[in-house]
């Protein structure tokens, strides 16, 4: 719909332009914008029409739907374009555009229900009759006098919100001055509980290897008299007595059991299980647990199988470890399978390059409400074959933490009378790691855990930081093939320990990865990744780019 046209004026001299400006404003008015909009659109006409007036010039008032629009048409005595009444037109209306031969400005309109008919607008713009300069120049100082009123006001109130706010300021600055105190001592008693905590956790440490050798050392001793009583050469006993040097001889084993995967347990939690990694021959390791393990006379309806596929015949990985998690799962399945089979099973998923490892039994079953509970320590399922085949608990628990420190998951499926699956996922790597020395420079202990497991096998040695302070003392000691730096640390943070590292010749040379919760805020330093479900795969892909990056 095209704008209606509510009246011409002519621009010839400047007297032509304090008409433009009454008229401007009556329009303005008419249209239904407010006092001050009125003004703006009045003085925005006066400075341009100061631009363009001359023979021949004449300004068209229009109106839409939309807007109120003035086009000031001239004879080109002069390009307006950049002048300074354009400019500050241009500040009090919404928008001018400049043509060949004209100028255009807009104002935007608010809505309005009922407005007065257009004829109406004609009819009031057409009967305002030419005014003297005087005239125009007493309606522009009412004009300033009133906003010069509006001024003060506002003045007056600004001066009231600003006593407001300085009160205000003062009592969240006592507010925050007690807060800090607070963090201070806070911080304070946290310092303290640490020290109390590593004291802790030292005496701990002693405690378990003061154990390790006060109680495996008697009860290996126990066993040794036991199996010299019943072994060929020992004096000859009676029935009654065999059996029961047999009973002391299997409670000391099962002692000797628990007291072991205690002292496990103990070093996993503490991080202490240092993986080292070498080349593992599956199908061998898998046929030694198959001889070692075979059912015995009692489960001669159970078959103990393994199927390993060719791809991953071959697995680097710590060897120890990798055994006692087998050992475990397989010991689990025969203990609960009465009937049936227990296969070990290994195949290779090319899309998360990972060795999959299954060991799955016929057995009774894990009941739905207790699948997630069997990882916790020293629980046990009720049932028969529970009592029967008494347990610390432990076993399964363990087993994951070894899974994790080898950089994989363990994971159980059930049914409860259908059997279970524990599948084991393994890094798969063909050949030795690809990295020599990787350093995680965080104050989250829990994301150095997470990235000790992800770059097990793909780095030799994974040094950790706690700051950026001590990782730059570790670098200068030892230059890492990569870094991997979070942002946010104590002391010295990620952005600082990023600009020492490129003021230092030894160290701007050594890829980065920024590991961060907030990757929009990082800096252009090397790769950029979210700590938020952060995949092993990206962290690998990231660090093999930011080392091309540097090679380039």
């Amino acid at each position: 719909m095209a704008p209606a046209e509510l009246v011409r004026v002519r621009l010839d001299a400047d007297q032509d332009v304090f008409v433009l400006r009454r008229i401007g404003r009556a329009a303005a008015e008419l249209a239904g914008l407010d006092q001050q909009d009125q003004i703006r659109v009045a003085t925005a006409l006066s400075e341009a029409g100061r631009e363009v007036y001359g023979p021949g010039s004449s300004a068209t008032i229009a109106l839409d739907h939309q807007r109120l629009l003035i086009t000031l048409e001239h004879t080109g005595r002069s390009d307006p374009a950049g002048s300074e009444g354009l400019t500050l037109a241009g500040r009090l209306v919404d928008s001018v555009v400049v043509g060949e031969h004209s100028v255009t400005l807009s104002k935007r309109l608010r809505f309005r229900p009922r407005g007065v008919p257009v004829e109406e607008m004609r009819a009031r713009l057409a009967r305002l009759s030419p005014v003297s300069a005087l005239d125009e120049l007493r309606e522009q100082n009412k004009e300033l006098a009133g906003t010069l009123e509006d001024v003060l006001r506002l003045n007056a109130e600004l001066q009231e919100t600003n006593s407001g706010v300085l009160a205000m300021y003062n009592q969240l600055s006592d507010e925050l001055e007690e807060t800090n105190r607070g963090v201070v001592a806070l911080y304070a008693e946290l310092d303290e509980k640490s020290s109390l905590l590593r004291e802790t956790t030292d005496a701990r440490n002693r405690f378990w290897a003061t154990v390790s050798h006060e109680l495996r050392t008697p009860l290996n001793s126990v066993i040794g008299l036991v199996r010299l009583l019943t072994g060929p050469g020992g004096d000859d006993l009676t029935e009654e007595q065999e059996h029961q040097v047999r009973l002391i001889g299997s409670s000391t084993e099962t002692l000797l059991e628990l007291v072991s995967e205690l002292l496990d347990m103990a070093k996993a939690e503490s991080g202490r299980l240092d993986p080292q990694p070498a080349h593992v021959n599956l199908p061998r390791l898998a046929e030694q647990l198959r001889m070692t393990m075979r059912p015995t006379r009692e489960q001669a309806g159970v078959e103990l199988r393994h199927d390993v596929a060719p791809e991953v015949a071959e697995l680097y990985a710590d060897e120890g470890m990798l055994v006692r998690i087998l050992r475990n799962l397989l010991s689990n399945a025969l203990k609960f399978t009465e009937r049936g089979e227990v296969t070990l099973a290994a195949r290779l998923d090319d899309g998360k390059n990972e060795a999959v490892i299954t060991v799955r039994d016929t057995g009774i079953g894990i009941p739905p409400d207790h699948i997630d509970r069997v990882f916790e320590d020293f629980y046990q399922i009720p049932g028969s074959l529970q009592v029967r085949y008494r347990g610390t608990g432990l076993g399964l628990p363990y087993a994951r933490r070894l899974a994790e420190a080898l950089g994989g998951t363990l994971e159980l499926a059930s049914a409860e009378g259908e059997g279970t699956t524990a599948t084991l996922r393994l890094p798969h790597y063909s050949g030795p790691p690809e990295l020599e020395r990787v350093l995680v420079a965080d104050d989250d202990e829990v994301f150095r855990a997470a990235a000790r497991r992800m770059l097990y096998g793909f780095a030799t040695h994974i040094d950790e930081a706690p700051d950026g302070a001590v990782a730059l003392e570790l670098m200068a000691a030892d230059p890492p093939d990569a870094v991997l730096v979070d942002l946010l640390m104590p002391r010295l943070d990620g952005n600082v320990l990023l600009q020492r590292m490129a003021e230092d010749e030894r160290l701007r040379e050594i890829p980065v990865v920024v590991v961060t919760i907030a990757p929009q805020h990082a800096p252009d330093a090397g790769k950029v990744l979210s700590k938020h479900g952060l995949r092993r795969e990206q962290l690998l892909h990231a660090i093999r780019g930011a080392r091309g990056a540097k090679d380039a």
